[in-house]
């Protein structure tokens, strides 16, 4: 294995939801479960969304580039096309954006396309994209 998997476990306040999200709206094929967690092929990446509805959504924000970031989230850098097309399947399906997409240190070391939406159970997740993926951890 030249690159590592990521694994990232987190709380979800119902599975059928979660799998409807995760599934269907972001297209991650599903893995094994069981009636307390399932598992997500989240680009390459192994997610497992566990019954916990106590631990589930996100609670505190942080500025960055003028936005208000929550501060528990996650997600993935795609290419710029596959960012775009992520952006305006989320768009039609009339997804409630806590940032809209746009681009964010415009002209900027690290310059980048983001958006930020909660899943049904209330984590964030950011998707971004760079148009070179050098600047991914550029100062």
């Amino acid at each position: 294995m030249s690159q590592p998997l990521f694994h990232l476990a987190f709380p979800v306040t119902d599975l059928a939801r979660a799998r409807a999200f995760y599934g269907g709206v972001l297209g991650c094929p599903e893995g094994r479960s069981s009636p307390e967690w399932v598992d997500f092929n989240f680009y390459g990446h192994q997610i497992v969304a566990h019954l916990s509805p106590d631990e589930a959504g996100h609670r505190n924000t942080s500025a960055v580039d003028g936005d208000n970031v929550p501060v528990r989230h996650f997600g993935a850098i795609l290419s710029m096309q596959e960012w775009q097309a992520l952006a305006d399947r989320l768009t039609r399906a009339g997804t409630q954006f806590v940032i809209a997409p746009h681009v964010r240190f415009k002209g900027q070391a690290g310059e980048q396309a983001t958006m930020f939406f909660l899943d049904p159970c209330g984590n964030a997740l950011e998707f971004k994209a760079f148009a070179n993926l050098s600047q991914v951890f550029a100062r």
